[in-house]
């Protein structure tokens, strides 16, 4: 894979909104991007590898949690620009919304992450600890919205 600073062209990342009950699993960067900074777990789509299979991969190696994509959220684009102008870092970042696969699972942070926690989702707006860009926020709280619907449906 190319350099993810400065790249040659966007790279395609994947996230996940991995939601159970009423907690979304979120993690602590451990670079840049965003490093030291809470997010969700997610990374670079490898050569050769479908999206739904890089969301859970990335989630596996920066959780140990095993997931299961359920629906697209949201496409986004994120560039930053260093202070020259130039692209510093360039994304197309593919939202899934997933589910854990067993219960109960404890995340622990590993490769890319220093920590890897549940959340309860009505502590996230304001939050001091977990600070999250508005746009992560929106995309969690779109996931959420989809899981409780999805919830209703199957009963």
């Amino acid at each position: 894979m190319g350099a993810r600073e400065y790249p040659s062209a966007p790279i395609v990342a994947v996230g996940a909104i991995v939601i159970e009950d009423d907690r979304v699993l979120l993690v602590r960067r451990n670079h840049p991007p965003r490093l030291g900074q809470w997010s969700v777990p997610g990374g670079a789509v490898e050569l050769g590898e479908a999206m739904e299979a890089a969301v859970v991969r990335e989630v596996a190696e920066e959780t140990g949690l095993a997931i299961s994509p359920v629906a697209h959220i949201k496409t986004l684009e994120r560039i930053e620009r260093d202070s020259e102008g130039r692209v510093q870092f360039h994304y197309l970042l593919i939202d899934f919304l997933c589910r854990p696969d067993a219960t109960e699972q404890t995340p622990h942070s590993a490769s890319d992450v220093s920590d890897a926690r549940w959340i309860p989702l009505s502590g996230l707006r304001g939050s001091q600890e977990f600070i999250l860009p508005e746009w992560t926020l929106t995309v969690i709280e779109e996931g959420a919205s989809q899981m409780r619907g999805r919830a209703v449906d199957r009963s």
